[in-house]
């Protein structure tokens, strides 16, 4: 497992290799997502990363932070809930699978998970054959993490 500081540094690495620098701000932010399990909002990310320091960040700005962040693959848009995650491959060097996100309803943590390519396929196919075309392969499943599912038990 690796710590914030080192999947910072990786990201940082991979922002200079496209030619895009990883600011300060853009670092409290991706910390605020690496820290937490749960994705969070652009407010709410305003005000986790605004407490430690004494210079808050304001929504908007961090809506700019998120876009570029997601623009360099380093957090992902779960677009029903319009929250963030920090991407779970930061710190890999394999090829990475297109990303499914398992969020529990209950206590609001996010597991990424990949999804193999003919899965995929098979659902562009089927999308196609309905009359329409797949627009984004990303799916977000609303489950219940192993922890809450022992609760409710």
């Amino acid at each position: 497992m690796h710590t914030t500081a080192q999947i910072l540094d990786r990201a940082e690495a991979n922002c200079r290799a496209h030619g895009a620098r990883l600011t300060e701000k853009r670092k409290r932010v991706l910390s605020g997502l690496l820290e937490s399990n749960k994705a969070m909002s652009a407010y709410e990310l305003a005000d986790y990363c605004g407490k430690p320091f004494d210079e808050p960040i304001p929504p908007m700005s961090v809506y700019r932070i998120l876009d570029f962040l997601e623009g360099e693959n380093l957090v992902h848009k779960l677009h029903l809930a319009n929250k963030y995650v920090a991407c779970s491959h930061i710190s890999c060097d394999h090829r990475h699978e297109v990303p499914q996100f398992l969020i529990c309803d209950e206590c609001g943590t996010v597991k990424e998970i990949g999804i193999k390519k003919d899965l995929i396929n098979t659902l562009k196919d089927n999308v196609s054959q309905a009359g329409y075309v797949l627009k984004s392969p990303q799916l977000e499943l609303h489950c219940l993490c192993q922890d809450c599912a022992n609760l409710a038990a």
